[in-house]
């Protein structure tokens, strides 16, 4: 129902069942990564009035930080990973909002990091999100199922979740469609895709809010 994605490596759709609303994702942390993309498979739904609360823990803690949630109106999300302790106690973990991308700490243990993610009633998720963002300050954190508005010099156009999806597979399909070759049964390499990855975070990073600026 779910997939994970680190930049460099295969995506991740193997999990372990913890309980019949309860997974976990168990991620090599090496190579060095700084973020995670977390999503739900096409086609898979989650239940009415539910949300999918994303939890990491890093050896050795043994405690589990709430990244954020996915939803029905949020079906992905980008967390930044923030621990610059090798080897120790986590310094802590943060989230990036999809439009918000800066290069940080990576997880520095040889142990696997594990992503839990828990389904729950989307009230209770959004009341914890709300009170992790008043522990940080009552700053926008990404975590919002609801992204909230941000005060900025110009105006700025929000759009749906939808179109944004649609505009991000728009991009991989334009770049993994120059690797075709015109036939109807085209396979295009996974390294294709990994190049495209690489190449599309490294332009969210430079720019940020390109895709809520492209048309058609």
């Amino acid at each position: 129902m779910f997939g994970v994605i680190v930049s460099g490596r295969p995506v991740l759709t193997a999990f372990e069942k913890i309980s019949d609303t309860q997974i976990k994702f168990s991620i090599p942390s090496h190579p060095p990564f700084n973020h995670l993309v977390v999503f739900t498979l096409p086609g898979a739904s989650l239940p009415v009035d539910a949300a999918a609360a994303c939890y990491l823990q890093i050896a050795p803690s043994a405690d589990f930080k709430l990244l954020g949630a996915l939803s029905n109106d949020k079906q992905s999300a980008i967390f930044k990973i923030r621990n610059t302790a090798v080897g120790t106690a986590m310094h802590g973990i943060g989230v990036v909002d999809e439009d918000v991308m800066t290069d940080g700490g990576a997880p520095g243990s040889n142990d696997a990091i594990t992503l839990g993610i828990s389904l729950e009633p989307i009230a209770q998720v959004e009341a914890n999100l709300a009170a992790a963002k008043a522990a940080q300050g009552g700053t926008t954190t990404g975590q919002e199922l609801v992204r909230a508005g941000t005060p900025i010099a110009a105006p700025r156009q929000t759009i749906n979740t939808k179109l944004l999806a649609q505009r991000i597979i728009q991009n991989a399909f334009n770049f993994l469609s120059s690797f075709s070759s015109g036939g109807s049964n085209d396979a295009v390499p996974l390294k294709s895709f990994e190049e495209w990855w690489k190449k599309f975070e490294k332009k969210i990073d430079l720019d940020p809010g390109f895709l809520e600026r492209e048309t058609g």
